[in-house]
């Protein structure tokens, strides 16, 4: 699905946008409910795991004698063509990590009436309208269905998990192409409207305890892909302008805005039985405007990494990974925001050394394990860890995850 960052509509607008497109779209069936129906399609997904730390948590108390099992994922979702030319998916999506469980709650994951207007053997040119998924690396649409992620937990340098909301979806309108080349395909997307911002990007941003409120505003995103000789070699560039203002209920604190601007550069080998995945990503943001310069900053970071991934015995395979993370590429080592006070030198950076195995008993089950060692604690969620003093700069994580799906 090629979906972009969009306007920001409540569920409740998106689901009644569906809905009428759906009803007008089964209403103007000349030959009744049932030739349209027989284009739906009905999937969900569960995935539980459980984490285990020497120190630090990760998803809830995972550094106590038993482990956290707050790590849990279930989705259902749909989608039904009323038209050759229309195409209307939805998904649910209840995802408990760590903290209080409380954004368990089932919400609308992504929502869109997609409308191509032209489609043939060169060429295709569709629009999009509704909540999507934004297209942000190889991994950031479909990073919440474990049977599409590599390991039970992405790269962390460059798709967080505790600023997820910011990355994953948005509201508004797409424009996309594909392009079918004699040796490739080239596909572009576009998108306007604005982000999804969470607590978690209130927390992230040291917002969360300042009454007031973090809105999201107009934002673009936007990524250019190649896939040559049939996906044997892909590669993809990927680049937002995100913005968020913060209306603050304090007189004593000031409005101030928010901003995002990374750039995501992918590039995938695939052969027959291994695959070679690597990204970079530079990250800009900030806030701004604030009557306390001490609350005001603009820093660059730097993402990477560099994964391996080779199947065997059909059902099988491993996985060995180098990810890294810099927060701000001024001070690598974090020791000058030590020195201010701020917090420990080692939550700006991780480097991350990762080993996985996943196993597919059957297309509908899959069992995985893997071990992380990590320098640094520049992507743990604060949520988790709210002091950050207490933490440790080198520590070790084992995770364990059943998946199913239908």
């Amino acid at each position: 699905m090629i979906v972009s960052k969009l306007f920001r509509w409540n569920d409740v607008k998106i689901s009644a946008l569906l809905a009428g497109v759906l009803l007008a779209g089964v209403g103007s069936d000349s030959h009744g409910e049932e030739t349209v129906l027989d284009t739906l399609q009905l999937h969900g997904f569960l995935s539980q795991a459980l984490v285990i730390t020497d120190h630090n948590d990760f998803f809830g108390p995972s550094s106590s004698d038993d482990g956290s099992f707050k790590y849990t994922e279930i989705g259902a979702n749909a989608s039904l063509r009323p038209h050759q030319n229309v195409l209307i998916a939805a998904q649910v999506l209840s995802r408990r990590a760590g903290s209080d469980g409380s954004d368990a709650r089932p919400k609308l994951d992504y929502g869109i009436v997609d409308y191509q207007m032209l489609s043939n053997q060169h060429r295709t040119l569709g629009v999009q309208i509704g909540r999507v998924k934004n297209p942000f690396g190889f991994y950031n649409q479909t990073r919440d269905v474990a049977f599409t992620r590599p390991s039970i937990l992405l790269p962390q340098s460059i798709y967080f998990d505790r600023t997820r909301s910011l990355a994953l979806t948005g509201d508004g309108l797409a424009l996309y192409m594909e392009e079918r080349l004699p040796k490739g395909v080239l596909r572009g997307q576009l998108g306007v409207g604005e982000p999804q911002a969470g607590d978690d990007l209130r927390s992230t941003l040291r917002l969360d305890t300042t009454p007031g409120s973090l809105d999201p505003k107009n934002s673009l995103i936007g990524q250019l892909r190649y896939e040559h000789d049939g996906g044997r070699i892909v590669a993809a560039i990927s680049a937002a302008d995100a913005n968020a203002r913060f209306d603050s209920d304090t007189p004593a604190f000031s409005n101030g805005d928010f901003f995002f601007k990374p750039w995501v550069f992918s590039l995938q080998y695939n052969a027959e039985k291994w695959s070679l995945t690597g990204e970079y990503a530079l990250r800009n943001s900030g806030l701004k405007e604030f009557d306390n310069p001490k609350v005001n900053f603009d820093v660059t970071g730097e993402s990477w990494y560099l994964q391996y991934n080779r199947r065997f015995l059909d059902d099988w395979q491993w996985l060995i990974r180098y990810d890294s993370l810099i927060s701000n590429r001024d001070d690598r080592s974090g020791k000058a925001y030590e020195a201010s006070g701020a917090g420990p030198a080692h939550s700006q950076y991780a480097q991350d050394i990762t080993l996985g195995l996943q196993w597919n008993l059957n297309p509908s089950v899959m069992l995985a394990a893997e071990y992380h060692h990590v320098d640094g604690t520049g992507w743990l969620p604060l949520q988790d860890n709210p002091d950050s003093s207490a933490t440790r700069r080198r520590w070790n994580m084992l995770l364990f995850q059943l998946s199913l799906r239908f």
